[in-house]
């Protein structure tokens, strides 16, 4: 349990000062600004309890925050994106899962199940981060398509990362 928590403590530590030191820090287009902290959330362990999840969602989005002078965005939109993977993974997930204590990434869950999942959390994210962010309708499409397009590459960025730190099934077996 104590191991558990230090390990998730040092993974936290890493996602976050990658994103705020290095992700934020580069320029791809005003349309592209991936976040790349919110892996963070998405692969904590299928049984997790939900008040920690929305706990640890709140927690990591004000560190992003208080980083990126951005009061409460994140926040609003790490703990809509938790909320959205509760009910999602219950669907999402087996009884296997949720006995072995999975994690829901690339090498236990498999590529296509994991860009899904990965592609709909973002996008949630991204949707409530950019929508409060310009907080009107107006520029509705130029919006969406700050979405669509940050969700994209944030996707790639997060799927590359679990190609480069995480061994494949048939390591495992």
């Amino acid at each position: 349990m104590i191991v558990d928590f230090f390990t998730y403590l040092l993974k936290f530590i890493g996602i976050a000062l990658l994103q705020v030191l290095v992700v934020n820090n580069i320029t791809l287009s005003t349309y592209i600004n991936p976040y790349i902290y919110i892996s963070f959330i998405l692969l904590l362990p299928v049984t997790t309890k939900p008040w920690h999840l929305l706990l640890i969602a709140f927690l990591t989005g004000a560190v992003i925050d208080t980083f990126g002078s951005t009061p409460g965005l994140h926040i609003a939109a790490t703990v809509f994106m938790a909320y959205v993977r509760i009910h999602y993974l219950r669907i999402a997930t087996t009884k296997e899962d949720i006995e072995g204590h999975a994690v829901p990434n690339m090498s236990k869950k498999g590529v296509v199940w994991f860009v899904i999942y990965c592609f709909l959390m973002t996008f949630a994210h991204h949707t409530i981060l950019f929508f409060l962010e310009i907080y009107r309708f107006s520029e509705f499409l130029t919006t969406l398509s700050r979405v669509v397009l940050s969700t994209l590459v944030t996707v790639l960025m997060i799927v590359v990362g679990q190609l480069l730190f995480y061994t494949t099934k048939s390591k495992h077996e």
